[in-house]
């Protein structure tokens, strides 16, 4: 995981995504699930773009299976955005960049 790119556990996602004074991207994902290792260069591309405007997280639902539930995330890859710490939107299943980039940047 490259540095622009937080992973998250349960313990770090209060200070990360809801005490977070920018928008942040959550990308729910899992080893095994080929489709999100199709996203991952994305949200990184993402990410070296977005620096300083949103922060970029992932978290691995086997390992956070919490969070996941939490989320109602069943299928994966799914990306919630929150702003102000609240989930403000959400897109399921491989996103091509240029439509990510569309819901960021009505956030920002």
């Amino acid at each position: 995981m490259a540095g622009n790119v937080l992973e998250l556990n349960a313990e770090s996602f209060s200070t990360e995504v809801e005490d977070s004074p920018v928008p942040v991207l959550v990308d729910f994902w899992a080893e095994w699930c080929a489709p999100c290792r199709r996203l991952a260069p994305i949200v990184e591309e993402l990410a070296n773009e977005y620096t300083g405007k949103v922060k970029f997280c992932k978290v691995n639902v086997e390992e956070e299976g919490e969070l996941a539930q939490r989320f109602g995330i069943r299928s994966i890859p799914t990306i919630i955005i929150f702003k102000d710490g609240k989930p403000v939107n959400q897109l399921i299943g491989l996103q091509p960049k240029a439509e990510i980039s569309k819901v960021l940047d009505q956030l920002i």
